[in-house]
C-alpha cells in the first residue's frame, strides 16, 4: 500500500532476450556443455537450445571420481576428477550431476555424492599416493589413500596436517598454490601404475591424462584427449631434429613422453601401465597396423 491506501503494482522485471543469427554453430560436445535438453548459459549466444542452465561449481570431496558419459554406473569413465577439483553443474539430481569439468572445461556426469561445496583448498598432494590417517600418529588406522594431485583444506598439527577426512603427513603434501619445476620428473612418478581409460590418476591413468597431469602439475593447462593435445602443445618438431627431454611424441590415438633423445615414457594398453621403453620399439610394435606410427612431434615453447 502507499500513502494513500492505493494499491500499486511493482512494474515487471525487465527480461534478458539472446538472439541467434544464422545456423547453430557445431561445437565439440567433449568441451562444450551442451544436450539434446539442455545448454550452458554461456553458449547461449553460440548454439540454440530449448533450455539454458547456469553453471553452478562444486567441488570433488572423493579421493577420486570418474566422469562418465551418461548417468549410468555402467557408461563408459571418459576422464576423472581428482579431490580438489572443480566441477561446474549444469544439472543435478539425487544421483548424478552433469556438467563440466574446472581445469580443462571436458563435459559428463559425476556421481553427486563426489561432488559438495567446499573451500578454497590450502594443500596438494606432492607424494604419489598419500595415506589418510585416521589419527595424527602414523601408526594409526588408514582411513584411504589420495592421489597425487589431490587438493584440500587443512591446518598444521604437528607432524600432520589436519583435514575434515582425517591427517595427511607433511611430508606428502606441498602448498596449494606451490607448482613443480619439472613435470618431466613429476610424469615418471606415475611408473608403474595402472593404465586405466580415462583415468588422471586416482586408480589409474591413460597417456592423455598422464601428459595432462604432469604438465598441469608445473602449471601449464593442456586439453584431455590427445587429438586436442596435439593441436593445442607446442610447435611441431622438424622431422629431421633431434629428440629431446620433454617432447610430446603423437601416435594414432595415443601420446608418450621423451625422457631423454631415445627413451619414451607412456602409459598404454600393450603393457598395461605406466612404462619407458625406446621409442623404437614402440614404433616397431604399431608398424604392423598402422603404415605412419608416428603422427606427430612436438615441443613445448617457454
Amino acid at each position: 500500500m502507499n500513502g494513500t491506501n492505493t494499491p500499486t503494482r511493482n512494474a515487471p522485471p525487465e527480461r534478458t532476450r539472446f538472439k541467434l543469427d544464422g545456423r547453430s554453430v557445431a561445437l565439440d560436445r567433449r568441451v562444450h556443455a551442451a544436450r539434446g535438453d539442455l545448454a550452458d548459459l554461456a553458449l547461449a549466444g553460440t548454439l540454440f537450445s530449448a533450455h539454458y542452465a547456469r553453471a553452478v561449481p562444486l567441488t570433488c570431496v572423493a579421493p577420486g571420481a570418474p566422469i562418465l558419459s551418461a548417468a549410468s554406473s555402467t557408461s563408459e569413465a571418459v576422464s576423472e576428477l581428482l579431490r580438489g577439483e572443480t566441477f561446474h553443474a549444469l544439472d543435478v539430481t539425487t544421483d548424478w550431476a552433469w556438467g563440466f569439468c574446472g581445469h580443462d572445461g571436458y563435459v559428463g556426469y559425476v556421481r553427486r555424492d563426489a561432488l559438495d561445496v567446499e573451500g578454497k583448498p590450502t594443500h596438494r598432494i606432492s607424494a604419489s599416493l598419500a595415506p589418510l590417517f585416521s589419527a595424527p600418529d602414523i601408526k594409526s588406522v588408514i582411513a584411504d589413500y589420495w592421489p597425487r594431485g589431490a587438493r584440500f583444506s587443512g591446518e598444521a598439527q604437528g607432524d600432520f596436517i589436519a583435514c575434515a577426512d582425517g591427517f595427511i603427513h607433511v611430508r606428502h603434501t606441498a602448498p596449494a598454490t606451490e607448482l613443480e619445476s619439472d613435470w618431466v620428473a613429476v610424469a615418471k612418478s606415475y611408473i608403474g601404475r595402472p593404465y586405466v581409460w580415462g583415468g588422471r590418476g586416482h586408480r589409474g591413468i591413460d597417456c592423455s591424462g598422464l601428459v595432462q597431469v604432469a604438465l598441469g602439475s608445473a602449471g601449464i593447462a593442456v586439453p584431455r584427449d590427445t587429438d586436442l593435445q596435439c593441436e593445442g602443445i607446442g610447435e611441431p618438431i622438424d622431422s629431421e631434429a633431434a629428440l629431446q627431454r620433454g617432447d610430446l611424441i603423437f601416435f594414432p590415438g595415443h601420446v608418450g613422453i621423451m625422457i631423454d633423445g631415445k627413451t619414451l615414457l607412456h602409459a598404454n594398453a600393450h603393457w598395461m601401465a605406466v612404462v619407458r621403453e625406446p621409442l623404437a620399439d614402440v614404433v616397431a610394435r604399431l608398424a604392423d597396423t598402422h603404415v605412419q606410427p608416428i603422427i606427430a612431434r612436438r615441443r613445448l615453447t617457454p
